[in-house]
């Protein structure tokens, strides 16, 4: 459990390591699970891992540690609803450019919506991070072609 008062501090990192890993390209880190693609980021007392399984259809979880207890985490599952319209490797890079905006102004959650490679990406969510749900996802041509759900929040 984290302290209230490092509760700014915990927020700042977890849009810092999301903004160093998935969308900033990182370097994996060696996966703990087989067949797991793993992102890791530390600062300070603060330790992020990202770890996902797929591709065009993926779920994974990222988890915060404090000290090496787990303080925060968030669970997802995102696919590619039709390939027909968009590959996983565009709906990636509409996502690391739509993600690089909103990192950009310091937060995570809160709903976005923006226009990047043809596309418009939408991010709506309950909640802070706290205690969130939300789902992102692409349309192209006015049709969704990728969709994905997340939750997470502190753990206690």
């Amino acid at each position: 459990m984290i302290d209230p008062s490092a509760l700014d501090a915990l927020h700042v990192f977890i849009v810092e390591a999301k903004a160093h890993t998935y969308v900033g390209s990182g370097m994996p880190s060696l996966a703990r699970r087989p067949g797991s693609h793993d992102l890791e980021y530390r600062s300070g007392e603060f330790t992020y891992l990202d770890s996902y399984f797929g591709g065009s259809d993926f779920i994974g979880q990222e988890v915060v540690y404090a000290r090496e207890s787990p303080v925060w985490a968030m669970n997802y599952y995102g696919r590619v609803l039709d390939p027909d319209r968009i590959t996983a490797a565009e709906a990636g890079q509409v996502i690391k450019a739509s993600l690089s905006i909103l990192y950009a102004e310091g937060r995570f959650l809160g709903g976005f919506r923006c226009e990047v490679l043809g596309c418009s990406y939408h991010d709506t969510n309950v909640g802070s991070f706290t205690a969130f749900t939300g789902k992102e996802w692409i349309e192209r041509e006015g049709v969704m072609v990728y969709e994905l759900f997340y939750h997470g929040g502190l753990l206690k």
